[in-house]
């Protein structure tokens, strides 16, 4: 038997093996379409990881570490007999995030607008400011924040300034005393312009004011030399600092201002009784001239004599009174000022409030001396310019939301701030806003309660406005404009209104 013996059909193909694999390494792979027709083809899924086996191992990896991207460890994949070990990822933690303290509240979406009442070309330039009293959420701003001139509406902060300083109770004291002669009698005036020459029984703008015949019948009682001389001392303030320059003289000529005096009488009006009446350039000489003749008038021992003359000086001896007066209390005295927009009393205020406060009483020391008694309702000064008492200047600058940061604490019943609300003007009925409010606007009537301001090149308006759904607004409207007109008041009217109407609704859109 030869070595070639037959053998079984398994031991031909193990036999045939090793030379097919020799022959692979030999021949280049064949292409596609150019395999043998009599070999079998893989097929589907099979086929294409066996064209492309490493592709599919890269995919498999790349969806194991998507699967396990919080940082798993992966193990090891098996390429061949190898295991790939892919090191474990740390995650970074993230910073930790504010959040914000109590529940969080969406803000609530109003949709009534006024700002077709604020473009009004009547108010030319306007500057205003709506808050909720209770809140003090601001509702409304257009330039709230930007200090501009007031008008009368900076009275309010005059009254605020001095009952914080003064106190609801002060009385403006008008004195008597020895001169340094004998026969010499000194008449001392401390800021009192209601003292009023008129007699016992007839009341003048100022109800209740004090009188020259009451003053003069204690010095006659007091005093035991025959009268010479009286001595006229305005020495209060600076009886030369009594203008400011911005102010128009037309406001004395007509009758809404007085020279500002420490010494005068009935505001120096030529009608007491009447709130606007012409006013002189020499307010000291006639109250001097008007207490000689009360001084006669009383005489009844002939104390007085035929050639008193009269000049001016101050007090040496101020140990012996021989007669005194003094105002009504402030608490009577503001609301007065307030509803009729007296601008002699609030410089008077002014000045005395500079006074009382260790300041010399001088205009420019206003500037100091109110915008410091307004940091007890938590007002700070520095956007705040204060040339006056009144709001007559021009160049008076307060932002309407501190205006309305005032109203705020008139509408809590802040300490004295009770004054300042029995002083403002009711829309329809009282004061300066007794008249206004007509037509449309009619439906606010009794509801606002502001204080209005007028110079030359501005119309104004602040204070408290209770709307129709019953929530109570602090507000403040200026409408500023060289060549402004008296119309503006109707355009500020119907702008106010608009708020009463929309109330808590009120959109600053």
């Amino acid at each position: 038997m030869t070595d070639e013996q037959p053998i079984s059909r398994r031991a031909a193909r193990e036999a045939a093996a090793p030379a097919a694999r020799r022959r692979s390494r030999q021949k280049p792979a064949a292409s596609s379409d150019g395999a043998d027709a009599g070999a079998e083809k893989p097929r589907g899924i099979g086929a294409l990881f066996a064209k492309h086996p490493t592709a599919w191992l890269t995919g498999a990896i790349a969806v194991v570490f998507v699967l396990l991207g919080t940082g798993a460890v992966l193990a090891g994949v098996s390429v061949g007999s190898a295991a790939a070990v892919v090191p474990t990822a740390t995650p970074t933690p993230d910073p930790p995030r504010d959040v914000p303290d109590g529940a969080l509240v969406a803000s609530r979406l109003r949709t009534c607008s006024i700002a077709g009442q604020a473009t009004d070309p009547r108010l030319m330039a306007l500057s205003g400011y709506v808050v909720r009293a209770d809140t003090g959420e601001v509702l409304f701003d257009r330039a709230g924040t930007t200090p501009a001139r007031t008008a009368s509406v900076l009275k309010l902060l005059t009254a605020a300034a001095a009952l914080t300083t003064l106190g609801p109770d002060f009385q403006i004291r008008t004195s008597v005393y020895p001169g340094s002669q004998a026969g010499s009698i000194v008449l001392v005036g401390r800021g009192d312009a209601t003292l009023s020459r008129l007699p016992a029984g007839q009341e003048s703008v100022y109800k209740g004011a004090p009188k020259l015949d009451s003053l003069a019948q204690q010095v006659l009682a007091n005093y035991d030399d025959e009268i010479t001389n009286l001595v006229l001392d305005a020495n209060y303030w600076s009886p030369a600092d009594k203008w400011d320059p911005a102010w128009k003289r037309s406001e004395q000529t007509q009758g809404y201002h007085s020279e500002v005096t420490a010494l005068q009488v009935d505001g120096d009006r030529a009608n007491p009784g009447a709130q606007d009446s012409a006013r002189s350039t020499d307010p000291i000489g006639r109250a001097g001239q008007w207490f000689l003749d009360a001084l006669r008038a009383n005489d009844t021992e002939g104390k007085v004599a035929g050639n008193v003359t009269i000049t001016t000086g101050s007090a040496v001896n101020t140990s012996t009174v021989l007669g005194e007066v003094a105002s009504q209390p402030l608490s009577v005295i503001i609301p007065h000022m307030l509803l009729v927009s007296d601008n002699t009393m609030a410089e008077m205020l002014a000045r005395i409030t500079s006074k009382e406060s260790a300041l010399n009483g001088s205009a420019a020391s206003l500037q100091q001396a109110i915008p410091s008694a307004l940091t007890e309702y938590g007002i700070t000064g520095a956007a705040l310019t204060i040339k006056d008492g009144s709001g007559l200047s021009e160049f008076n600058a307060v932002p309407p939301s501190i205006v309305t940061q005032l109203m705020i604490q008139v509408n809590a019943g802040a300490p004295n701030l009770d004054v300042v609300r029995a002083g403002l003007p009711v829309a329809g009925q009282s004061g300066t806003l007794a008249s206004r409010f007509t037509g449309e606007n009619a439906v606010a009537r009794g509801q606002v309660f502001a204080k209005t301001g007028w110079i030359d090149t501005a119309y104004t308006l602040g204070g408290l406005v209770q709307a129709a759904d019953g929530t109570v607004f602090a507000f403040a409207f200026y409408a500023i404009g060289d060549g402004i007109q008296s119309n503006a008041r109707a355009a500020l009217d119907t702008l106010t209104t608009g708020v009463f109407i929309c109330g808590d609704n009120l959109s600053n859109n």
